[in-house]
């Protein structure tokens, strides 16, 4: 299987995706998104002890950057 497919494929199925996962969606490096996570400005959760973050989330930060940003 290519890499490069290999690293943006997630199961539709999935509703939590990995710290890992979600930085590959929003094209960012896995301490960037560990630090939006730290502000808050990436919802996750804890589930036991591993983080989460919901399918939704990245959509809805970049959709409040988006917003942000027109208002400046």
């Amino acid at each position: 299987m290519d890499a490069a497919l290999s690293e943006v494929t997630v199961d539709p199925t999935f509703v939590l995706l990995t710290v890992e996962e979600a930085a590959r969606r929003l094209r960012v490096g896995r301490t960037t998104c560990f630090a939006l996570i730290r502000t808050g400005a990436l919802e996750s959760l804890m589930v036991g002890g591993l983080r989460r973050v919901p399918v939704d989330a990245p959509a809805a930060y970049v959709a409040r950057l988006r917003t942000e940003q027109r208002a400046v």
